[in-house]
């Protein structure tokens, strides 16, 4: 894979633009960009996964209540 194209920049509206080649599309729909000395760094979003998440939540401190209290044992139950 190539590392490195011309590209061209152009005007859209009062922005500067680019278009992105295939070979350096970003996955998501949203980006970082951000400047350090001449060179643009673009860097997608990445939306955190289920497992992600779950790490970031607050624990719980109360306890829950038993919803199978009072019902038969399951090696109980005829079919």
């Amino acid at each position: 894979m190539n590392t490195e194209r011309h590209v061209r920049l152009f005007r859209n509206g009062r922005n500067q633009a680019l278009r992105i080649p295939r070979e350096f599309e970003l996955s998501g729909d949203e980006a970082v960009i951000r400047r350090e000395g001449d060179t643009l760094i673009i860097e997608p979003i990445r939306k955190p996964g289920l497992l992600e998440t779950l790490k970031r939540l607050d624990t719980l401190d109360e306890s829950l209540s038993d919803s199978d209290a009072g019902l038969p044992p399951l090696d109980d139950i005829e079919l």
